[in-house]
């Protein structure tokens, strides 16, 4: 069995991951099979997330908790339109000529744009929450018991 076979069969135990993200997975009821991508994502994507947190307005923070809230939101948005982006590659007019580095290369760049966009989005929404209640309870609700 590859490596990447053992990867894919590994089971994420949820009580061992933040429970802000543990609440997004069981809110957006997020199947099984994407909670190692999940995983993955959130445990790479902190610094640039925390980034993106840090530049927020205080009253853009305030819709939400805490960072970690705000981390799990991206890190399920991101996983989503990583497989949107692996969905639709193959379904891409490349140029006959591109080797198969460069399609690796470019699927690479399509999948950080989507990643990227995934934070920007998010920013922008929370932003936006402040001033629309409607938004702000859709935020907000993923974390209610």
């Amino acid at each position: 069995m590859s490596e990447s076979e053992q990867t894919a069969e590994t089971k994420i135990d949820l009580t061992k991951i933040s429970q802000e993200l543990r609440q997004v997975i069981k809110f957006e009821e997020i199947p099984e099979a994407m909670h190692n991508m999940i995983v993955s994502i959130h445990d790479v994507s902190e610094d640039v997330v925390r980034e993106a947190w840090d530049k927020l307005p205080k009253s853009a923070q305030n819709i939400l908790d805490n960072f970690e809230q705000f981390h799990s939101l991206i890190s399920v948005s991101q996983a989503f339109a990583g497989v949107s982006v692996m969905e639709e590659f193959p379904t891409l007019n490349l140029p006959e000529d591109m080797t198969e580095e460069d399609k690796e290369e470019y699927r690479a760049e399509l999948l950080d744009q989507a990643l990227h966009s995934c934070v920007k989005d998010i920013v922008k929404q929370i932003k936006k929450a402040r001033r629309d209640p409607i938004l702000k309870r859709e935020f907000t609700e993923v974390f209610t018991d």
